[in-house]
């Protein structure tokens, strides 16, 4: 019987070292084992690790090369594409999604030492977003209104974590929903209500091309869900400041 044992053992195949998984890959497997969610409106700065961002800039700048490649754009020679997919890549992870790959701007929060309980509304705050479904820009306003509770924040600390929130691919009910959440954390209102108007490009650009249409959707908790006078009272307070807008 002949053996399949090679008779000089220097010449066994020796397999190469196997090359190193790509940040993404590393990211996503800790997520895993970590049992952490990472959809589209997730943040995912508290699981990544130093120098890791600017690795996945690299990785998405070679993953969208080959994306235009494959669109069959000359970027070797083509002046207008040649950095495109290092501007996309730096785009999405510090600019339009940064609210899923950056921690939250600090917020401080200060007693209510006047004990205000009177409603106040903070709008229009620009958002911006884009839609889970063809990454297309969301653009709209919106409206926040607070009835105090021990605690308050600074007006403009509610514009910058509507940027946060919003500069993820969303859903527009989902994105009010995760704003609400992160207010009432950060300050513990008796009452909050949010109202938000967008357009969506993905029915303004494609799809049906409806350039006028738009979506507005609302979250009432609190005081404000359970008297229908202070839900009256913001919405009407909402009217007045588009009001003053269009004068």
């Amino acid at each position: 019987m002949t053996s399949t044992i090679p008779s000089n053992p220097s010449s066994r195949s020796v397999t190469p070292d196997a090359a190193p998984s790509p940040v993404s890959g590393r990211i996503r497997e800790r997520l895993m084992q970590a049992g952490v969610p990472y959809f589209a409106n997730d943040n995912l700065a508290d699981h990544l690790l130093e120098g890791e961002l600017d690795q996945l800039e690299v990785e998405v700048a070679g993953k969208v090369r080959e994306m235009l490649r494959s669109l069959v754009i000359d970027i070797d020679n083509d002046h207008n594409t040649e950095e495109t997919a290092e501007r996309v890549a730096r785009m999405y992870l510090h600019e339009v999604f940064k609210g899923r790959y950056h921690k939250q701007p600090k917020i401080a929060s200060f007693p209510n030492v006047k004990h205000l309980d009177e409603i106040y509304t903070v709008g229009p705050i620009s958002i911006r977003s884009a839609c889970s479904h063809h990454l297309v820009p969301i653009l709209g306003n919106c409206w926040i209104g607070i009835k105090p509770g021990d605690r308050v924040i600074g007006l403009s600390k509610f514009a910058r974590v509507a940027d946060w929130v919003f500069s993820r691919p969303h859903i527009q009910e989902e994105a009010v929903m995760i704003l609400a959440d992160e207010i009432e954390r950060l300050c513990k209102p008796q009452g909050l209500a949010i109202l938000v108007k967008a357009q969506h490009y993905c029915m303004k650009w494609r799809g049906v091309k409806e350039p006028q249409t738009s979506m507005v959707n609302s979250v009432v908790r609190g005081d404000f869900r359970h008297d229908p006078s202070l839900k009256h009272e913001f919405f009407e307070l909402v009217k007045q400041q588009q009001a003053v807008l269009s004068t």
